[in-house]
């Protein structure tokens, strides 16, 4: 699998927002214990693959947002 970035500037910026959004929506406490986990794991996948910028299931799938 090649590992070179395959998002672009403005999917990485949503995906860093979302996963911050997320982020801080289970830090304030509002959601239950089985939700809060899986709304931590999606935040932390977003926040990583957008300070990457390369996404494993865009790979997968044969998906650029990236300009080649």
């Amino acid at each position: 699998m090649n590992f070179s970035p395959n998002e672009s500037s403005i999917d990485r910026i949503v995906r860093l927002v979302a996963g911050i959004a997320l982020a801080v929506l289970a830090i304030a406490g509002s959601l239950a214990a089985p939700i809060v986990y899986v709304v931590w794991a999606v935040a932390a996948i977003l926040v990583i693959t957008g300070a990457v910028g390369f996404c494993p299931l865009y790979a997968i799938l044969h998906v650029r947002t990236k300009a080649r």
